[in-house]
């Protein structure tokens, strides 16, 4: 299997500039290639193509040997191809009739990643088993930088990536021929409810706090971006501010994903096979405000809604979950979310006034009554076991 595996980089101050100059040159080519595509389909209705445009970086490197020459071709071909992705996904979703989205110009904040496509073109993983901690990855146009590797990693090294994160440079190793950590069986099954209140409930009764890192932060956060907002724009103070609010969004999301891994690492070693909703998150967390002729109603409570379902980190929980449970051999299965918290587990009767409040449950069929998480678990888990019942017998 196929893993990516990201480490802590320490550059020198001459290899911060190197790689800032390294990601700018980058960006302009991103950039120029778009214009190239763009004013050659708007003056003479010519669609350019990722081989033509790879084909020109030859005589771009010779024009420019001291900026765009200075950098590896395959990483320079990997910008290029980002490029053409992007269009293929605009061509895609025109075809599909949903919201096209045509290809941006990247600003200075929105391009923070640059690839090499194979461990020893243009970049080399120097990887010293002795010194775990004394690992370098050798790029072309900045030198040998210090990798702080933390763990070890596995398979074989295919693809290098430098991601710049507010003021940390990051390496992602993307690896071939993971083995799998396979666990051994428990013979059990999970049904999960997610929520706010909690973040996630078990079929068995069990509750993962939310951490709420957000909400945490809010007061920081608040005070950080009134700060900004009384910076003059384009001053020095200004450019700290901005650092300084993405520096508390950067531990938010460090503490939410430190939070989902280690939740998922618990069921995944728990249960052999977890049933979990399959929620629609972006049309969850859609705004209510409406139009001017149509304006929403309870518009504040939605945002707040919103803002919770968002700090919680549903869609990152889940997608740290399915790649445990593959890595792990276990079973992951998504159901419809519908009505699971209406039915009732125990006689299957579905009314809205089962659901007294939030947290309770009490069927107006058979009196039946329990957490609404719980039943609702409950009933998820079932919803799970019954599609893997069908999937067999077909």
């Amino acid at each position: 299997m196929r893993r990516s595996f990201k480490f802590l980089l320490r550059p020198t101050a001459g290899q911060v500039a190197a790689l800032a100059a390294c990601l700018d040159d980058h960006r302009d080519l991103y950039n120029a290639a778009l214009e190239h595509r763009r004013t050659a389909y708007r003056k003479a209705g010519v669609t350019v193509r990722y081989g033509e445009q790879s084909g020109e970086l030859k005589h771009i490197r010779a024009d420019d040997p001291d900026g765009q020459g200075r950098w590896s071709f395959s990483s320079q071909q990997a910008t290029l191809r980002r490029l053409d992705k992007a269009f293929r996904a605009f061509f895609s979703r025109v075809k599909t009739g949903s919201k096209a989205g045509l290809p941006r110009f990247k600003g200075r904040g929105w391009f923070d990643t640059v690839e090499w496509p194979k461990d020893g073109d243009g970049c080399r993983w120097d990887c010293q088993p002795e010194h775990p901690a004394a690992t370098f990855v050798r790029l072309q146009g900045i030198g040998h930088v210090r990798v702080h590797r933390h763990r070890r990693f596995l398979g074989t090294v295919k693809t290098i990536s430098v991601k710049r994160e507010g003021s940390r440079w990051f390496v992602v190793l993307s690896c071939d021929d993971v083995p799998a950590g396979q666990l051994p069986g428990t013979g059990a099954a999970v049904g999960l409810d997610m929520g706010v209140a909690s973040l996630v409930v078990t079929s068995d009764g069990v509750h993962v706090a939310n951490p709420r890192h957000l909400a945490a932060a809010a007061a920081r956060l608040a005070a950080a971006q009134r700060d900004l907002a009384r910076k003059r724009r384009g001053s020095r103070r200004r450019r700290t501010a901005v650092a300084r609010v993405a520096a508390l969004h950067a531990k938010v999301r460090r503490g939410r994903l430190d939070a989902a891994h280690k939740a998922a690492l618990a069921l995944v070693r728990d249960y052999d096979v977890i049933v979990h909703e399959n929620l629609q998150i972006a049309n969850m967390t859609r705004s209510a405000s409406g139009t001017i002729d149509a304006p929403g109603r309870n518009v504040a409570q939605k945002s707040g809604l919103n803002r919770s379902i968002l700090d919680a980190g549903w869609g990152v929980f889940l997608q740290v979950l399915a790649h445990k449970a593959e890595s792990a051999g276990r079973e992951l299965i998504a159901v419809d979310p519908r009505n699971t918290s209406r039915t009732c587990a125990r006689c299957g009767h579905c009314a809205k006034e089962n659901r007294v409040t939030q947290a309770e449950f009490a069927c107006q069929a058979c009196g039946h009554t329990a957490h609404a998480d719980i039943n609702a678990a409950t009933n998820i888990l079932r919803a799970g076991l019954a599609l893997r019942r069908a999937a067999e017998a077909a």
